[in-house]
């Protein structure tokens, strides 16, 4: 059924029969067995044609699908796949609509079910690109769709209105800073992270979040206590998974919901459903790509202007060259970053 989806949604590929024998550096996947199955090689430089413009890439955001896949725990995908699920450039072939020299970011099916952006270019569907606002640079760029769509539609989709108090864990992953970050300048009266390690504390503290836990000194129930006066959360976005998930349901309010869209922290948990029952609660999951490029659309409609006015800005930890996309996945993976890694080329 996923792939039927996904299918409808990407279309057919077809190569025009005067394509192109100029060639383009890209880092692909032979296999889907580890870092060491990345390799650097040359292809075909694509095509514009059939709704899609030719952009440049000048950054690529490194993802934990990334790493998913290339470590074959995603088995829809197929090697050989250059990987990439996200990115930003500029418009090198467009139209009318998008003309040539736009600044551009962008996700979608790239990096799953065919090439993506750990390359020079990719051929988009009109549908998924964004201009990007002057003053935010391309390496920021590229690492905004895939974190800020899925933080506000996930938002969304819980019901957050102005007064809610909100929990994303993960101060300094993507989805829980943005989530953080998006809450807190649409009006949550609570926009809560956390961390398990203390120098992120410090870092997020110095970063001007002002509510984080740090679970490393507090327990979370006692974390959220402390911050609610007693209150709890309306809505937790849960982009890790594992022991916090249960925890989280246990900060809930009255009436409160948990969105499960991750698992970093672990596939598996297990929950006190009191923690349901009792209060009236819920629990949902949320996938970016149920989504639909409309809906993507009108969610950049409110991220863009709180970027563009500088009350959401995100945070870049380390940026890596093309050449560097194994040392820039295993970063990513094994150090747990403060902030996005991105390829810049």
């Amino acid at each position: 059924m996923l792939r039927s989806f996904w299918g409808e949604l990407c279309g057919h590929v077809r190569i025009p029969k005067n394509a192109r024998t100029a060639k383009m550096r890209a880092m692909t996947a032979k296999a889907f067995g580890g870092y060491a199955d990345l390799k650097l090689t040359d292809l075909p430089k694509p095509n514009a044609g059939e709704g899609r413009v030719l952009v440049r890439i000048t950054a690529a955001g490194v993802t934990p699908l990334d790493h998913t896949i290339l470590s074959g725990q995603f088995p829809l995908a197929n090697p050989p796949l250059v990987l990439g699920n996200e990115g930003a450039g500029v418009v090198e072939e467009g139209d009318e609509e998008i003309p040539t020299g736009t600044r551009v970011m962008f996700t979608g099916p790239y990096g799953v079910f065919e090439n993506g952006t750990y390359s020079e270019y990719v051929a988009v569907k009109k549908e998924y690109l964004c201009v990007i606002p002057a003053g935010i640079s391309d390496t920021t760029a590229a690492g905004l769709p895939i974190a800020y769509l899925t933080a506000y539609l996930a938002l969304s989709d819980a019901g957050f209105e102005k007064g809610k108090s909100v929990l994303a864990p993960a101060i300094g992953g993507s989805v829980g800073n943005a989530a953080t970050q998006l809450a807190r300048a649409m009006g949550a009266k609570h926009a809560i992270s956390t961390t398990t390690n203390p120098a992120k504390a410090k870092q997020a503290e110095e970063l001007g979040f002002d509510e984080i836990v740090d679970l490393s000194k507090e327990s979370l129930a006692d974390g959220i206590r402390r911050l609610t006066d007693g209150y709890g959360v309306d809505i937790v976005i849960d982009g890790i998974g594992g022991d916090v998930l249960s925890e989280a349901l246990g900060a809930l309010a009255q009436g409160g919901s948990l969105t499960s869209l991750g698992y970093s922290a672990g596939r598996k948990s297990t929950i006190d459903v009191t923690n349901l029952i009792w209060k009236g609660a819920s629990i949902r999951s949320f996938l970016l790509f149920s989504k639909s490029p409309a809906d993507w659309a009108k969610a950049w409609t409110t991220i863009i202007p709180l970027l563009a006015s500088g009350q959401v800005v995100p945070v870049i930890a380390k940026t890596f060259s093309l050449e560097e996309a194994p040392e820039a996945l295993r970063y990513l993976v094994e150090e747990r970053p403060f902030g996005r890694v991105i390829l810049t080329l």
